[in-house]
């Protein structure tokens, strides 16, 4: 398959075009953001690590049924994907509330939900990603309800599917942002990818933060916690 011209660049990742019109290939980038890109920085082979987590992650939900963008791991840093058209919403699945949700609540960061919680808000960095219910998802057009329906029960299903395999690996997932994308016949599926960068992953016993959090809250490590995702995912 032969990269063409690139299509669009990302905080954390590069699309291109292929000599197939229906395939893109993404190349995951080192370059590190926080609070919609005004903190930036630099993550140590980050893009080798997120493309090596977020490919095994993908795999496994597919073989659970969950059907997604990816094709084919193509290189270290390179993946090839379905053509999408991105619904133009962030899904955050919380399981316990941590950063945003638990300042807004007042709550204390881990602090169990009684039932897993689901967030929308409409992908658009200048306006910071406000936000949205299922109204101003209807009243916007940013996906029908039959569309929105499917979302949830994907990103439900999604949730149990990863929480269970992470816990086998000592790992908490304590909340995560999911895109979804349509293909040419309307078909709704997983895109995006699903990583330390997306995810906030706690060792199950500490509590200690092995994701971006760490380069968020200048907490160091931020390399070596990627690295021991990696690692317990291998």
């Amino acid at each position: 398959m032969k990269k063409l011209e690139m299509l669009y660049e990302g905080k954390a990742k590069k699309v291109f075009k292929t000599d197939d019109e229906n395939l893109y290939i993404v190349e995951y980038k080192d370059d590190a953001t926080a609070f919609n890109g005004l903190k930036k920085g630099t993550i140590v082979n980050k893009g080798i690590m997120n493309n090596e987590i977020s490919s095994k992650l993908f795999n496994l939900l597919e073989e659970k049924g969950v059907v997604t963008h990816q094709v084919e791991k193509i290189s270290d840093r390179e993946v090839i994907v379905k053509k999408v058209k991105i619904v133009p919403l962030e899904v955050v699945v919380r399981n316990y509330a941590a950063g945003s949700l638990a300042k807004r609540l007042g709550l204390t960061e881990g602090t169990k939900m009684n039932s897993t919680v689901l967030e929308f808000s409409y992908k658009d960095d200048a306006l910071g990603d406000p936000m949205v219910n299922d109204y101003h998802i209807k009243a916007m057009g940013f996906a029908t309800e039959q569309e929105m329906a499917e979302i949830s029960k994907m990103s439900f299903r999604i949730n149990e599917i990863l929480s269970e395999y992470m816990l086998k690996r000592g790992i908490l997932l304590v909340d995560f942002k999911l895109e979804f994308g349509k293909t040419p016949d309307g078909k709704i599926i997983l895109a995006d990818e699903i990583s330390p960068d997306t995810c906030r992953l706690w060792d199950a016993a500490t509590h200690e933060k092995l994701d971006k959090d760490r380069f968020r809250r200048d907490l160091g490590k931020v390399e070596e916690s990627y690295m021991e995702v990696v690692r317990r995912l291998s």
